[in-house]
């Protein structure tokens, strides 16, 4: 499904934002909300599913905290995240350098967190059951987190030299926290520990010769603007403005030397890609100028290259139920971008004798039965 990809011409979503689209995320729970953060600030909550039951449609913006909102954020909004474990509540974050904790149901906040500088990226775990830490990446090199429960920035990890772009806990562990700075290093820290830094990411893992000294222990020869951990949580996927991705043992910390050749990103600030989920290999759908790239995550081909945006796109989010995909681009609008549908086989045609030229054959299915074998 996923290899089959389109701009969906009976989807619409509705278009309310008047300035580029810099994030979506879609709730985990049901998998049918999603948020969208633009650069003039506003923030809007879309019902992703087809009430109408009709083959066109529109998903349909529930509610907007528009520019007429009394705490409608100042300036652009880099981030929103939903509260992991339920719809009731939703976060978002923004160069006005706050952090606000929305209530669903009222669209008033539950909290709101100041920072002394803009905030780039921020990540709440989707794991976590022993705490309610949000992680938070700002202009300073120290990386924040607000706790949920006592409402304060009570802890500080710091290490990076340069103002943190992206922010990710693993899905694995809770207290596992992946941080990605301009300083063009990937660090990655157990919260628990005083010391906090387990790992700096190496991108030659410990060869002195190939790295110059001034490069030693940096996972990108450029600024480090966006993070993603595979849906496992064992591979962490990094993006460098070196227009290099690469993808990492998470608990090694070894790069594994996947070659996704040149990998544009003239982004200044975060740049939020997304992984596929359940789909077997993985998939990258990673921004691309006006573009959405889609690699292989363990081999790095290059599959396809999603057309349809006008301007440069800024973030894309996965939707797992449907192996769906919706991305937010400069030209403020939200592209639906979904499976082909397949033509039905006629019954007295067997499968073998349909054309299979179209197939790439790294996905033709190499799984045999121990039947077949004798």
């Amino acid at each position: 499904r996923v290899l089959s990809l389109e701009l969906n011409k009976d989807r619409d979503v509705e278009r309310i934002h008047g300035s580029g689209i810099n994030t979506l995320d879609i709730e985990p729970v049901e998998g049918r909300y999603m948020l969208s953060g633009g650069s003039d600030g506003v923030i809007v909550l879309y019902d992703l599913e087809n009430l109408s039951r009709k083959p066109s449609y529109t998903c349909k913006a529930l509610f907007t905290v528009g520019r007429s909102h009394p705490d409608v954020h100042k300036f652009s909004v880099e981030t929103v995240q939903w509260y992991p474990h339920d719809t009731g509540m939703f976060t978002s974050s923004s160069f006005d350098k706050t952090l606000k904790i929305w209530d669903t149901n009222t669209l008033q906040p539950a909290d709101i967190f100041h920072f002394e500088g803009t905030v780039y990226s921020h990540h709440m775990s989707p794991v976590a059951t022993k705490h309610c830490l949000i992680a938070v990446g700002t202009k300073s090199p120290k990386v924040q987190l607000c706790d949920l429960k006592s409402g304060s920035s009570s802890h500080i990890l710091q290490g990076h030299r340069q103002e943190v772009l992206a922010v990710s806990w693993s899905p694995r562990h809770e207290y596992i926290l992946a941080t990605g700075s301009a300083d063009g290093r990937v660090k990655l820290w157990d919260v628990r520990r005083a010391s906090g830094c387990l790992s700096t990411l190496d991108q030659h893992n410990g060869e002195k010769s190939k790295a110059s000294s001034e490069a030693a222990n940096t996972a990108h020869n450029g600024r480090v603007n966006g993070l993603c951990y595979t849906n496992d949580g064992l591979h962490l996927l990094t993006i460098g403005t070196d227009d290099r991705m690469r993808l990492w043992n998470s608990s090694t910390g070894e790069n594994t030397l996947v070659n996704y050749g040149k990998v544009c990103n003239e982004s200044r600030k975060g740049l939020k890609f997304a992984i596929s989920c359940g789909c077997n290999p993985e998939f990258a759908f990673v921004p691309y100028g006006s573009t959405i790239a889609v690699y292989t995550v363990f081999t790095g081909e290059l599959i396809t290259m999603l057309r349809g945006h006008y301007s440069t796109v800024n973030c894309c989010v996965f939707q797992p139920h449907f192996q769906e995909l919706y991305s937010g681009s400069k030209d403020c609008n939200i592209l639906a971008w979904i499976p082909a549908p397949r033509e039905p086989v006629p019954d007295d045609i067997s499968e073998k004798s349909l054309p299979q030229q179209h197939l790439n054959p790294a996905y033709e299915d190499a799984w045999s039965s121990s039947d077949d074998e004798g």
